[in-house]
């Protein structure tokens, strides 16, 4: 008897363009065809922000969004519209726990180019739902991958993540599909 495939919730966290939720959860669907809906929108993670960093923590927020009940949801993907990092990064464009339940993804610096002017929007939408996939690879328990083509690579600057595909390697994919 073949099991129900997860349902992925994707939801904001403070305002965020209202499209960008949407593509995301469209992305998720066409790319791993997996359920995948768009929740109302959640408080802005003003307890996370670091004064003397001045960005906000992505281990917190993740750490909050996991006590929110989100019923019916296999998966959460946040996305938000503030500047994240870690404390062993400057930043990051998306955070999740390996086999975990959340992730969130960071529109910040994705609507930057490499000159520090702004992006149209379609190249936003499109570093969004990459960060989206990969981090809801982790999730699913993918690691970084070695082929720099495939969507698990690390990408560490926008060029990197703008390099990408928006597919798996092969590994990858049958990792993936086990998981699911």
């Amino acid at each position: 008897m073949a099991s129900t495939p997860p349902t992925i919730g994707v939801v904001s966290l403070g305002e965020t363009p209202p499209l960008v939720s949407k593509v995301i959860a469209a992305h998720i669907s066409g790319y791993y065809t997996l359920d995948a809906r768009v929740l109302p929108p959640r408080e802005h993670p003003s307890y996370a922000f670091d004064r003397q960093r001045l960005q906000y923590n992505a281990g917190t927020i993740l750490q909050t969004i996991r006590t929110i009940p989100f019923d019916g949801y296999h998966k959460i993907v946040g996305v938000l519209n503030v500047d994240i990092y870690l404390p062993i990064f400057a930043h990051v464009y998306g955070e999740a726990r390996q086999g975990g339940r959340h992730a969130i993804v960071s529109l910040y610096r994705l609507g930057q180019r490499l000159e520090a002017s702004s992006v149209g929007r379609d190249r936003l939408y499109e570093r969004a739902a990459k960060v989206a996939l990969h981090e809801l690879g982790h999730l699913f328990n993918l690691q970084h991958c070695d082929d720099p083509r495939c969507l698990m690579h690390f990408s560490g600057a926008l060029e990197d993540l703008d390099g990408l595909t928006f597919t798996l390697c092969r590994y990858c994919r049958t990792y993936l599909h086990d998981e699911i």
